[in-house]
């Protein structure tokens, strides 16, 4: 495995990105934002994740984006949009790429479901997520944000459901790529229900063959930094398992 660390992929606010490329020339490119609620996190924290997928021939980019309080709605989810626009124009530099697919965890799932459902954002760059292979929403929030609602001064715990809420967009596309959505079955609070509610509309809407549901077992992101008895990265394992079976 090689890794290349500090990449800025936007030089108008400095974000960075790392990238963890397998040994092979031929791979899919994994896309992937950290959790933290907006506020915490950086793209170094998931590291097993990281380093299971690159010895399965499944190159990372890691990226960090703008947070609380250095930041407001949008400037995240602008920063997630830059990131794949360099990732779409550099990771051929790399190898040969057999697919590309976005995803993250808690707020990062937050971030790629809106990536995947409010084409805006990756409309800035001349890109639509159905030029993404696959996306993989893991525990992100599919109604307004609560850090959202906390910079509007309104109880975090309201669910609102507006142009900042994934579950708002869904529909206005005809098609959407292939996604697997994870949550936990003890998850943080209204997260479970939501995401079903999620899962409904998708499948209201007539996109239920494109998605794929894994619940888990056990509390927020439990899974995403454990290792199975063998050592290997449960997360890792579902997202490669998604991807291989797209190939």
């Amino acid at each position: 495995m090689k890794t290349i660390f500090d990449i800025c992929y936007n030089e108008r606010t400095n974000q960075c990105l790392d990238i963890y490329l397998p040994e092979a020339d031929e791979f899919s490119v994994f896309l992937y934002f950290h959790g933290g609620g907006l506020v915490s996190g950086d793209k170094t924290n998931d590291k097993n994740l990281f380093n299971y997928l690159a010895s399965n021939n499944i190159a990372v980019v890691s990226a960090n984006y703008r947070m609380y309080p250095n930041a407001a709605y949008p400037d995240y989810l602008n920063d997630a949009a830059d990131a794949v626009a360099w990732m779409l124009s550099n990771m051929n530099k790399y190898g040969k790429i057999k697919g590309i697919y976005i995803g993250g965890s808690s707020a990062g799932g937050y971030i790629s479901q809106m990536l995947c459902f409010d084409g805006k954002w990756l409309s800035k760059h001349g890109i639509t997520a159905t030029d993404i292979s696959g996306f993989i929403h893991d525990a992100g929030q599919p109604t307004c944000h609560f850090n959202v609602l906390h910079e509007r001064g309104l109880d975090t715990r309201k669910v609102i459901i507006d142009e900042s809420a994934p579950l708002y967009h869904i529909g206005e596309s005809e098609n959407y790529p292939p996604m697997l959505i994870i949550v936990s079955d003890n998850d943080l609070p209204n997260r479970y229900e939501q995401t079903m509610l999620l899962i409904s509309t998708l499948k209201q809407f007539g996109y239920s063959e494109t998605v794929q549901l894994k619940v888990m077992h056990g509390g927020h992101c439990a899974y995403v930094n454990t290792l199975d008895k063998n050592g290997h990265s449960i997360f890792g394992q579902l997202v490669m398992e998604f991807i291989e079976s797209k190939h």
